[in-house]
């Protein structure tokens, strides 16, 4: 809203500016009035259509009794199975950012869900030393596509990567064409699964998971489904068409220490 009004008091200055510009020189009065008035047409359409546009928004964001309701149907079913003399109340540094954050994510079901887990082993004797503040921080900064992708990591540790370079002749040097290319996709029903390298890169800058250099999985036959899929072959093909050579970097990404902390704690459902 204050972005709105904002827009209003700049469309308003703009107005202003080319208005005080004519009554200042009148002599071109007739010539700039018209372009005036349409600028200032203009920038109320804008100004309309963006209000229009940020109309849905004001659905989207929970009020605080629709969080309370939220949490007191939630949380209390995932915390049903925990004694009652160990549900206590969750540390501020956790439920206050959580439920704050709730305002803005609550409407999306998968990461709802995930800030659902950690208010509840927040509030579980049992589990509350492994919740840490830094999870609400993680929350904030991965998308729904991301929260999904992250079930995958609960069934496995670790999955292969392959970066395809295209490498000129006689040089050392070479051009990353894909990188983290992997089967995450056939695994996970993201709705974007062309950014699940993104994804990645993100989840690691997080810190929940990481792609070591030099490091492999040494699995027989762990590569050769990813070196051979035929989704490939375009890329492949531009490449051998410039007259570079093609080099298959075999890679892998896995959970870190702290993200299988995130994993149990937020990702997994508390029963």
């Amino acid at each position: 809203m204050e972005e709105n009004n904002q827009k209003e008091t700049n469309v308003k200055a703009t107005i202003d500016a080319v208005t005080g510009l004519v009554q200042a020189v009148p002599i071109y009065q007739d010539t700039l009035q018209p372009a005036a008035k349409q600028i200032g047409q203009t920038l109320e359409t804008v100004s309309k259509t963006v209000n229009i546009a940020l109309a849905p928004i004001k659905a989207l964001v929970w009020g605080y009794e629709k969080i309370e309701s939220y949490i007191n149907l939630r949380v209390s079913d995932k915390l049903k199975n925990v004694p009652e003399e160990n549900i206590i109340t969750p540390k501020p540094e956790i439920a206050g950012p959580a439920v704050e954050a709730l305002r803005f994510v609550g409407h999306d079901e998968n990461l709802r869900e995930l800030y659902a887990n950690l208010l509840a082993n927040a509030m579980d004797k049992e589990t509350i030393h492994e919740a840490h503040p830094g999870f609400v921080e993680i929350l904030k900064n991965i998308s729904s596509d991301e929260a999904i992708l992250l079930q995958a990591f609960l069934r496995k540790q670790n999955y292969p990567l392959l970066d395809i370079r295209a490498k000129a002749p006689e040089t050392q040097g070479y051009v990353v064409i894909t990188s983290n290319f992997s089967h995450l996709n056939k695994i996970s029903d993201v709705e974007n699964p062309d950014l699940i390298p993104s994804y990645l890169d993100n989840l690691c800058r997080l810190g929940i998971l990481e792609i070591p250099a030099l490091t492999k999985i040494t699995v027989p036959n762990t590569y050769e489904i990813l070196e051979n899929d035929i989704s490939l072959d375009n890329v492949k093909e531009q490449i051998l068409d410039q007259n570079r050579t093609v080099e298959l970097s075999r890679k892998m990404v896995k959970v870190t220490n702290f993200g299988n902390q995130f994993l149990k704690n937020v990702v997994l459902d508390k029963q």
